[in-house]
């Protein structure tokens, strides 16, 4: 995988596709170091496979959901107005997202990068780090795709 990554021949590169799959624990009971069999089977089925940790996901509720400072506020009130009795329409969703809402966690996540990032944990492969994926994401985003493909 790093070979082609790294490559800059347009005949290996047309054919390839990485794939990164995120999971947590959402009440499957493993971490990232013991791992249930689904768990042993998406890091089968991914080339990178990262862990959301516990601790990751609940500072990011406490952050943006339960007590946003005034610059994180549009994040909570798109997130109540999807999730409550009354509410009209989702918009705090993985496929539909208030603009005010995606612009401030756009905001969040950058102002956070490197804290973020130590949320995760890699399952695979074996040994990497959320380092080594990111040098390989910005190593494919800088290749001219247009002429590649």
């Amino acid at each position: 995988m790093k070979e082609i990554i790294y490559s800059d021949d347009s005949e290996l590169l047309q054919k390839f596709i990485l794939t990164v799959g995120v999971v947590s624990n959402h009440g499957n009971w493993f971490t990232a170091e013991n791992h249930n069999k689904e768990l042993k089977v998406l890091a089968q089925s991914y080339d990178w496979l990262i862990f959301l940790t516990d601790n990751g996901l609940a500072q990011f509720i406490n952050e943006l959901l339960l007590n946003p400072t005034q610059e994180y506020i549009k994040a909570q009130e798109a997130f109540k107005s999807s999730y409550t009795a009354d509410k009209k329409r989702n918009v705090f969703t993985k496929v539909k997202m208030d603009f005010e809402a995606d612009t401030v966690l756009l905001k969040y996540f950058s102002d956070k990068l490197n804290e973020i990032e130590g949320w995760f944990n890699t399952i695979a492969p074996e040994g990497k780090t959320i380092t080594e994926l990111k040098s390989e994401l910005v190593e494919l985003r800088s290749k001219n795709w247009k002429e590649i493909l």
